[in-house]
């Protein structure tokens, strides 16, 4: 009798207790109270010294960034595009298109910069860091920052901007919702089983360095 009422009661009534929970918790987390949103706050500028007036802090770094993007152009470096990576209020790297002047398609100017933070940090995540760039990255771009993981990213002109002055990436996006096969670059799958092989070593490799 006993654990017919667990069953047909109180389980029930737990369960429909807890399913409520999880639909009020996205509630409870956008009317969080003030007094958490500050202790938050507080410890997160006590961890990583972050400035807590975000508009003054963003407006410093990228105005520094669209100043390289305006020397870029001036001096015939690349496309009109730079990015910074900041840590702990210092600048760690600075980049600008480079894809004419190095001749390398990926050489944009988020890429060029996570390059040199890494180098510069020593690492290959840009934990802590924000990257500031004078126009929302591109496909491309948006990948490397996420592998690159930095905490925050700041830009300026907009993809519709770029697109206005000939720097149009739409079609990527267009592009990737695309069968491989119908793409406008067509790709064309071989040795799917041969390739598995790789991935095995690797899950086997011992002392291997995640990423």
């Amino acid at each position: 009798m006993q654990k017919r009422v667990i069953q047909d009661y109180i389980l029930p009534s737990f369960l429909f207790l807890a399913s409520l929970l999880v639909r009020l918790r996205p509630f409870e987390t956008l009317n969080d109270s003030a007094h958490r949103k500050t202790d938050r706050l507080r410890f997160w500028t006590r961890q990583y010294n972050v400035d807590t007036d975000n508009s003054n802090m963003s407006s410093e770094f990228m105005r520094r960034a669209i100043a390289l993007a305006l020397e870029n152009v001036r001096s015939g470096g690349g496309g009109p595009f730079a990015s910074i990576v900041v840590k702990e209020q210092r600048i760690v790297a600075e980049g600008t298109n480079r894809v004419t002047a190095s001749n390398d398609p990926t050489a944009h100017a988020e890429i060029v910069a996570i390059r040199e933070a890494c180098r510069a940090l020593g690492d290959f995540q840009l934990t802590g860091c924000d990257l500031y760039t004078t126009c929302e990255p591109c496909p491309m771009c948006l990948g490397a920052i996420y592998w690159a993981r930095p905490s925050r990213i700041f830009y300026a002109a907009t993809a519709v901007d770029a697109a206005a002055a000939g720097f149009d990436d739409d079609f990527i996006y267009h592009e990737l919702k695309l069968v491989p096969a119908a793409r406008r670059i067509p790709m064309t799958q071989l040795l799917r089983d041969e390739s598995l092989a790789i991935f095995s070593a690797w899950q086997k490799q011992e002392g291997k360095k995640p990423y």
